[in-house]
């Protein structure tokens, strides 16, 4: 099993869990999250002063799934939150060694 991490724009989240939708994904844990890249935030004039914003609002998923489905459920998350520009955000992979169901026991992909 593996767990795919991505950090998007939030306006692209529709896009994205659609994307997913088509690839078999049907759970996924959506958190709001502040950071930046390399765009390294922007300014804002607010009241008449300019503002430095250095932390830019994105979405962090969150999913866990077979890891005969990585590569497909990769390609649906690029799909979906590709602009082609600065900013799209990150998608990481890692190793989950077990999953268990909490209302029944289920473990393993049998979990998920």
């Amino acid at each position: 099993m593996k767990k795919i991490e991505a950090i998007i724009q939030p306006f692209k989240l529709e896009d994205v869990k659609a994307a997913l939708k088509k690839a078999g994904v049907d759970g996924l844990t959506i958190s709001e999250v502040r950071g930046h890249g390399r765009e390294k935030g922007h300014t804002e004039i607010y009241r008449g002063q300019e503002y430095e914003v250095q932390e830019i609002p994105r979405l962090k998923l969150e999913l866990v799934v077979p890891a005969a489905q990585v590569d497909e459920v990769v390609a649906a998350i690029i799909e979906g939150a590709r602009t082609g520009k600065i900013g799209d955000g990150k998608i990481f992979v890692s190793e989950v060694s077990q999953a268990i169901r909490i209302r029944n026991g289920d473990a393993g992909e049998a979990a998920l």
